[in-house]
């Protein structure tokens, strides 16, 4: 029997959630030399951090599938410091166009996480503060957290994934990867 492999990447800004790309950007073979795995999941251009490579099916499906309830927490920094309103709206779901999301779990970061500088800052004004929110959702949609902190009046600046159930990113840098064991899911 083959070995599967589990790779946990921080996926830095700027990088396609794939390993080839026609118009020359980066993807994952330029961080990731190993054959015969894939993302589970995605991770939009503008976001960063955990991405979890597979060559095993069975387990993509498990982390990917919204009926398993495989948490997916992120880091976000948005624009101001959001009230209990705001908090309490993405606690109970918040409707994003035509969609109604599931309860969030929310926390404000305080103080902010120490991470690394990202190679292209994030819009900077002077009158407007910024703040950190920690937000677990257990489903996939489209730059769902972005949209969900903008429906609340919070745009996102800048987003990272930090775990998917629990496999988390840990002391990673970005563009870092290391091999795990098959997680219990």
């Amino acid at each position: 029997m083959v070995k599967k492999r589990y790779i946990v990447f921080n996926k830095p800004y700027g990088v396609l959630c794939q390993f080839t790309d026609e118009a020359g950007r980066k993807t994952l073979k330029d961080y990731v030399p190993i054959p015969g795995i894939y993302s589970v999941g995605r991770l939009d251009l503008d976001s960063e951090g955990l991405l979890l490579l597979t060559d095993d099916g069975e387990l993509n499906h498990r982390l990917s599938e919204p009926r398993y309830k495989q948490p997916k927490t992120y880091w976000a920094q948005i624009e101001r410091v959001p009230g209990e309103e705001a908090l309490s709206a993405l606690r109970s779901g918040v409707l994003i166009g035509k969609f109604m999301s599931l309860p969030a779990e929310v926390a404000l970061l305080s103080p902010e996480p120490e991470i690394w500088e990202r190679e292209t800052p994030i819009r900077f004004r002077k009158t407007v503060p910024t703040s950190w929110l920690e937000i677990s959702i257990h489903e996939g949609m489209n730059r769902q957290v972005r949209r969900m902190t903008a429906a609340v009046g919070h745009p996102c600046l800048r987003l990272i994934r930090v775990a998917i159930g629990p496999i988390e990113l840990g002391n990673l840098a970005p563009g870092e990867y290391r091999e795990i064991e098959r997680p219990r899911i």
